[in-house]
């Protein structure tokens, strides 16, 4: 996956992983818009993984693949452990978050504030490496409060990459761990994609990727002329529609760029399915609520999705009924097949 070659699977670009967003639904509805963007899970601990309900924490659909977990600790052998019940479950890749600042993150000593401590990040990658043959990936931030970015992040680099790190995806801002909440965090400290860049100089031969800020294809993919991946989060998730032109632009692909209409046709079925599991309709729908931003009728998309969706035993007609509001005649095509 992260091998410096041109071909087709390697990693060009993946979706954040984002706490109470990108969970099952929302990637089964990603991968609706791109069969190659790497997907993330939502971020889950160690201590979760190991004691916990590991189907719910943990389980996937197929049509998933290409998706990796991002996992929150600091303990290398329980690191080591929760990365072997990943692998085992069929995950692509494993991660280690660098990047949360928040309370609960840094009272478990993970997240964020590991920046201040790469040694032990490598430690983690060590062992993880040592447990599982799928990659093991960090996603770090560019330092933490008054650290010095150049020094931070050339220290937890150097770490991780020594410790056989197979990637490491950059979030170009600073976390301030005192005095800013973790929304702030992801606006206030300017992002400053420079730094990243001249990591990728420093460290030519190793999978540097670009996170932070990035809202569309046309601005983020001439970075892809020097570094090797992008990472979109926000974006991908409130306006889903830049997905579908992934395939196309970033792998190679030769067919027509997913619309909005073909992606929600293709997600029916696993809406059927989930339906008929018992999922309420409202827990997937939430997340194709952006899917037709900017485009005629998507107000309507919106509503009909916001309130109708949490109605007792709602189905899959409420979909029908939203997409009509924003294309009648594919609609009315689609109930004709």
């Amino acid at each position: 996956m992260y091998e410096a070659t041109n071909d087709s699977k390697k990693v060009k670009l993946s979706v954040a992983p984002m706490m109470e967003w990108t969970d099952r639904h929302c990637r089964a509805f990603h991968r609706q818009l791109s069969k190659n963007a790497l997907l993330y899970t939502e971020m889950v601990t160690t201590g979760a993984v190991i004691h916990g309900d590991r189907e719910h924490l943990l389980g996937f659909s197929d049509i998933e693949h290409p998706i990796a977990c991002q996992l929150g600790g600091s303990d290398p052998k329980e690191m080591a452990e929760a990365a072997r019940i990943v692998e085992g479950f069929g995950y692509d890749e494993v991660n280690i978050n660098v990047g949360c600042p928040s309370d609960r993150v840094q009272s478990g000593r993970f997240g964020a504030c590991l920046m201040q401590e790469p040694e032990l990040v490598a430690a983690c990658v060590a062992a993880m490496k040592t447990a599982v043959d799928i990659p093991v990936t960090v996603k770090c931030r560019i330092g933490v409060d008054d650290q010095d970015p150049e020094e931070a992040l050339d220290r937890m680099a150097d770490a991780v990459f020594a410790a056989q790190a197979d990637a490491l995806w950059v979030h170009a801002r600073k976390a301030w761990l005192q005095g800013l909440s973790p929304k702030e965090n992801r606006d206030i400290p300017p992002l400053d994609y420079d730094r990243v860049l001249r990591l990728k100089q420093r460290l030519p031969e190793k999978f540097i990727g670009l996170n932070g800020g990035l809202q569309s294809l046309d601005q983020a993919e001439p970075y892809l002329e020097h570094l090797d991946g992008l990472m979109f989060g926000r974006a991908a998730y409130h306006t889903p529609e830049i997905l579908g032109e992934v395939d196309r632009r970033l792998y190679g692909g030769t067919a027509p760029d997913v619309s909005p209409w073909d992606a929600v046709k293709g997600h029916m079925s696993y809406l059927e399915d989930q339906l008929g599991k018992g999922v309420k309709l409202a827990h997937m729908t939430r997340h194709m609520l952006g899917l037709f931003h900017g485009r005629p009728g998507a107000r309507s998309w919106r509503r009909i999705l916001t309130v109708e969706a949490i109605r007792p035993g709602a189905g899959l007609e409420v979909v029908k009924k939203a997409l009509s509001a924003v294309s009648p005649s594919n609609f009315e095509a689609d109930a004709a097949e």
